[in-house]
């Protein structure tokens, strides 16, 4: 679940004063947009009106989503991702310095739930049963030393190994089934609209039994992360529907949690600090009451902040270093990337 750019990464102030035109006229549209409600399917369970693309497993397709909608859905309870896709807002004095905060998903007023400057993780928000869902949709942000990267950070919610530094109850997560050509996800998105997809596929998540009595549960989602020009990055993810339960891996299937909404939106600030927005709506499944679960979330994503930091700011930031530079040539030779736009 991943992508690509090698344009240069561009954080002077007068890039962002000459793109305050274009960002206004994009923030005009977005908030008559933001205000409509999250009605519009993101996937379509009749076969003909869904637009599919292969995986690298032979006969395995992947139901592509609205882009449109899913990414509108991101950035209405984003600022930061919004920020980030919208561009104009990296560098010095960006990142959360230059989000816009007036803009309300569904109208809806954020509860702050922690603010301190002087922590790591500096503020948390969350809005009660959003969308009349149940659960409530909790974002947390945080201001982070070292190189931005979005497919480093990603590890920490993709790769088992870095998961179990934070989420103990984590028993696996895997991409089943990566997109074959990422260019069949671009155009789906609109080239550049979105950034650069540098990955997307069909992921799996199981969990262990948790000491205070929830019984395993199971996920199935569509991931992906998109890179910005300007070095920011969107990592995404979006439960799949029970029509697409034919994906799950052999088994005996568990109680079913669905994210909702996730998204982890990465804006650099300079060159070796970053700001990180993570927005996520869980619902747990089962009879389980939101007031239980909901605090679970919260500690757990705060102690993901906490294992990230150090990671990014000594102990990997050469590594992370090394794969930047490692991409940005892999993307000017167009290494191993298989792609329909060669197709003759």
């Amino acid at each position: 679940m991943e992508m690509v750019s090698s344009s240069p990464r561009t954080s002077t102030s007068s890039r962002r004063g000459r793109s305050f035109c274009l960002r206004s006229m994009l923030m005009v549209a977005f908030h008559v947009a933001a205000s409509s409600a999250f009605s519009t399917p993101i996937f379509q369970e009749t076969a003909t009106l869904q637009r599919t693309a292969p995986s690298k497993t032979v006969g395995v397709e992947i139901e592509l989503p609205d882009f449109d909608e899913m990414f509108r859905r991101i950035q209405a309870v984003s600022p930061l991702a919004r920020l980030a896709v919208q561009g104009g807002g990296s560098g010095e004095g960006g990142g959360f310095g230059a989000v816009d905060d007036t803009i309300l998903p569904e109208g809806q007023k954020w509860k702050n739930l922690q603010k301190s400057k002087g922590k790591l993780v500096s503020q948390i928000d969350r809005i009660d049963n959003f969308q009349n869902l149940g659960p409530p949709l909790l974002r947390w942000r945080a201001s982070m030393k070292g190189p931005c990267h979005g497919m480093a950070f990603a590890d920490f919610i993709m790769n088992t190994d870095k998961r179990q530094m934070w989420d103990p109850q984590i028993e696996s997560v895997c991409e089943l089934y990566p997109i074959f050509d990422l260019d069949a996800a671009n155009i789906a998105m609109g080239f550049g609209k979105f950034g650069d997809c540098k990955k997307l596929g069909v992921g799996y998540t199981k969990t262990k039994a948790h000491p205070i009595g929830i019984s395993p549960r199971e996920q199935l989602t569509l991931c992906g992360i998109q890179e910005m020009h300007d070095g920011s990055a969107l990592i995404w993810g979006t439960e799949l529907e029970d029509w697409h339960d034919h994906l799950m891996p052999a088994g005996e299937r568990q109680t079913r949690a669905r994210s909702h909404l996730f998204s982890i939106a990465l804006v650099p600030t300079g060159e070796d600090s970053f700001d990180a927005e993570y927005s996520l709506q869980l619902d747990f499944g089962g009879n389980l009451p939101h007031w239980m679960t909901a605090p679970l979330v919260l500690d757990s994503v705060k102690s993901m902040f906490g294992v990230a930091q150090p990671f990014f700011e000594t102990d990997g930031s050469e590594e992370v270093q090394k794969r930047i530079m490692e991409e940005k040539i892999q993307g000017e030779k167009f290494v191993d990337r298989n792609s329909i736009l060669f197709t003759p």
